[in-house]
């Protein structure tokens, strides 16, 4: 029998706050982190995203070391991972693994103006200057897989631990919007022309985001508040490099990979957190593959509307703001939803709600295919 895994502790770096308790409750007060940007580094024209001010990140960093010497994605990830270390009072050994989740990680580094030399643009570059920064004794592990990267680090990190390859480990997943990759969703014609609107029938389109989140997790509870992991699955729909499977095969089969691993029925998830882009098929796909597994009167939310899509750290995010709404029973609202626009109906919360959640399911999509699902248990 495989031992269990738990998440005892998290850090999060993003627009609305440097904690996963800050950031938390500006959600509970009904903030979005979606401005009209007019970044003309970024872009020539406004765009709407949830983006965060160095000069903030800077002076927080300030306490950790020279924030010059770094990027600005490698800030807010040991920024975030500086809070799961402090939380978790873990000691490195040979035995914590570093995983480290990111869809495009620091591609600023080949723009012309960049302060930093382009080899930073690689990923193992980006993950040994995590790494070194806090003593891992192990080579650290990159998850990469487009939007899924960051949900998907913790499944690969739960098989390590409950092999027994490593005793604990830590995540951290994050994502900038840069040049590149608005530019890469402008072409698709994929950008929202205003704050995202996931499940809308008036949605138009994704809204971008960064951020940096980190999560401890090992085969201990090490905290009163440790959530154990207790299924997890992952499936490619091989369907399209950037259009998901009309009917949702890759994350209705994720789902059903995770409640058998959970030995749990349908009917025994409390809350969906789903991944929710606003873009046309994105939605449609995800209300067919809950509707599939007889999840649509499970209450459900995306925090696009709040975040943007933060690609490869937006499971992770989305996953610690889940934990929170564990230990303080309530379920938020899914930002920016008005009226159902997908061909299925999904129980999408309009309002707050103080309501216990012992289950929480966690899904999310990406470009080529990928989907994954993680179960979440409230433990005592």
């Amino acid at each position: 029998m495989k031992a269990p895994c738990y998440i005892s502790a998290a850090g999060l770096v993003t627009p609305l706050g440097f904690s996963a308790e800050d950031t938390f409750e500006m959600l509970l007060q009904d903030n979005t982190a979606l401005k009209k940007q007019e970044d003309t580094a970024v872009s020539e024209t406004p765009f709407y995203a949830a983006m965060l001010s160095e000069k903030k990140i800077n002076t927080q960093f300030q306490q950790l070391g020279n924030p010059q010497q770094y990027t600005k994605l490698e800030k807010m990830m040991l920024l975030a991972m500086a809070q799961t270390l402090a939380n978790s009072e873990v000691k490195i050994t040979e035995k914590t693994a570093l995983l480290v989740a990111t869809t495009k990680g620091n591609i600023d580094a080949l723009d012309v103006n960049s302060a930093f030399d382009e080899s930073r643009a690689y990923l193992p570059m980006l993950a040994k200057k995590l790494a070194d920064f806090y003593n891992f004794k192990t080579e650290p592990v990159i998850v990469s897989n487009a939007c899924v990267s960051g949900i998907l680090a913790v499944t690969v990190a739960k098989r390590m631990i409950s092999t027994g390859l490593y005793e604990n480990a830590v995540l951290v997943a994050g994502d900038l919007v840069t040049k590149f990759t608005l530019s890469g969703f402008q072409s698709f014609k994929a950008l929202s022309v205003a704050p995202c609107k996931p499940y809308s029938k008036y949605r138009s389109g994704i809204s971008l985001g960064e951020a940096a989140a980190s999560v401890f997790i090992s085969k201990e509870k090490h905290t009163k508040n440790a959530v154990e992991i207790i299924g997890a699955g992952s499936c490619n729909d091989a369907n399209h490099i950037s259009g998901p499977s009309r009917t949702g095969e890759g994350l209705y089969k994720s789902i059903a990979a995770a409640l058998k691993e959970g030995q749990l029925e349908a009917n025994g998830v409390d809350f969906i957190s789903a991944h929710g882009t606003a873009t046309l098929y994105n939605d449609e796909m995800e209300a067919i593959a809950f509707t599939r597994q007889h999840m649509q009167h499970i209450p459900l939310h995306s925090l696009k509307g709040a975040f943007g899509h933060t690609l490869g750290a937006s499971g992770l995010l989305e996953t610690v703001i889940g934990l929170e709404m564990m230990h303080h029973q309530t379920m938020l609202p899914s930002p920016g939803f008005d009226e159902l626009g997908v061909s299925k109906p999904l129980h999408i919360l309009l309002q707050k709600q103080k309501k216990p959640i012992d289950i929480l399911l966690k899904t999310a999509s990406g470009f080529g295919g990928c989907n994954t699902a993680v179960l979440f248990k409230k433990v005592s």
